[in-house]
């Protein structure tokens, strides 16, 4: 199982949402295509035919558990997958 596959299938179970790493977080969201904007502690994910605008901003080095719902949430809405490279 690769790194990915891992940090999807933590985020999708939903079970420890207050325990994932925002630099895992982040790594899953520039694989399956979000462009990544840095304003001081908000890090901002735009991915063209998304609607939705994530702002993330680190709790310590953990994502905030209200954060990784929301990413969950778009994940399942546009069905997101790994990008090829």
């Amino acid at each position: 199982m690769s790194k990915f596959e891992k940090i999807l299938s933590l985020l999708l179970r939903g079970a420890s949402d207050s325990n994932i790493r925002f630099e895992n977080l982040r790594y899953l969201l520039k694989r399956v295509g979000f462009n990544e904007h840095i304003r001081g502690s908000h890090h901002i994910f735009t991915k063209d035919g998304v609607e939705e605008i994530l702002n993330l901003q680190p709790k310590g080095n953990k994502s905030k558990p209200y954060q990784v719902k929301q990413v969950r949430n778009v994940m399942l809405k546009y069905k997101l997958e790994e990008k090829a490279e």
